[in-house]
């Protein structure tokens, strides 16, 4: 497909669709309910336009876009923040040669324009000036407008969008008007243990199994808890153990504590080694009397995980 489209007379360089080696691995409920959202199963019929929620790092993106490719080949991330504008949004226009005017669509607009995905991330960003840009798009008009371009946009039947958003507090309030108009709302949560280590395997592949049953399981702990400890933080203390490990040639779980710091700082630490949140943590899970009983981690400690490396040495020398 050209990267040139042609609007009422007026020429749009559309932007590039995104590849990227993504798997979804994890709860099969969520990716149906997204696939249901995007069905159209009669004349007259739309798609919906889903938005995924969850904590930072639990893989809404990735779930997104993986069940987005497996439908269509044109896939787009556009990564929404406090700064972007409606104008960010469809249409920049920038100096080209010449002193000529040359109108760039966003991810959004060549999703639009090519029939693709658009994956919004964190659309709990933007402001609602820029949300109120796209509610043409979002209801049965499905068409959005450039005040730079003059131009009324309309969306192809194949487009699709979803929206992920971060439960956390730094974000926006969703405008209601607009709330309304992105559902249904999918849920994405904590994986289990064996999704945890398949998620790890995926992304570390040259880990140890030991190492990634050991983080798996303080994950998993973290989760019990409700602490905001995700996959994605231990892919990178799985990565900065192993390179740490590399660095010195010496076994990476004996640098698995300091891995813990350096991503989750002091209050994963502290957590290694309690099992209890800080109190800085501590609002941001269920909340645990100090009195009560408490589940150990399948591998109580670093130490243990040391012993079970000097056994599988033992036994590879017998």
């Amino acid at each position: 497909m050209s990267r040139i489209a042609t609007i009422e007379g007026v020429d749009l360089h559309l932007a590039h669709p995104d590849t990227i080696e993504l798997k979804w691995i994890g709860n099969d409920r969520v990716r149906e309910q997204l696939l249901a959202s995007w069905l159209v199963i009669a004349p007259g019929d739309l798609p919906l336009n889903p938005r995924l929620i969850g904590k930072p790092g639990v893989g809404k993106t990735t779930l997104a876009y993986a069940v987005a490719r497996s439908l269509v080949e044109n896939v787009y991330i556009m990564q929404c923040t406090m700064d972007t504008r409606p104008e960010d949004l469809i249409v920049t226009p920038v100096i080209a040669g010449e002193g000529r005017i040359a109108y760039h669509a966003s991810p959004l607009v060549s999703a639009m324009i090519a029939g693709g995905v658009c994956v919004l991330d964190e659309g709990n960003r933007m402001s609602e000036k820029s949300w109120a840009s796209l509610a043409p798009l979002l209801d049965r008009r499905r068409y959005v407008e450039s005040i730079v371009a003059g131009l009324k946009i309309p969306a192809h039947p194949d487009f699709r969008v979803c929206v992920t958003m971060n439960d956390d507090a730094s974000t926006y309030e969703l405008p209601e008007y607009i709330a309304s108009r992105l559902q249904p709302q999918i849920e994405v949560t904590f994986p289990d243990r064996d999704e945890e280590i398949e998620i790890l395997r995926f992304n570390v592949p040259f880990s140890e199994e030991t190492l990634l049953a050991y983080v798996a399981d303080f994950l998993q702990k973290a989760h019990s808890v409700d602490l905001p400890f995700t996959s994605r933080d231990g892919v990178n203390i799985l990565r900065f153990a192993l390179k740490l490990g590399a660095l010195r040639k010496e076994p990476p779980a004996g640098y698995l504590s300091d891995a813990i710091e350096a991503v989750l700082g002091k209050d994963g630490v502290e957590f290694l080694d309690t099992g209890v949140p800080s109190d800085r943590l501590r609002g941001a899970s269920r909340g645990m009397d100090e009195d009560e009983d408490r589940d150990e981690l399948d591998i109580e400690s670093l130490d243990d995980l040391f012993e079970m490396e000097d056994e599988d040495e033992d036994d590879d020398e017998r």
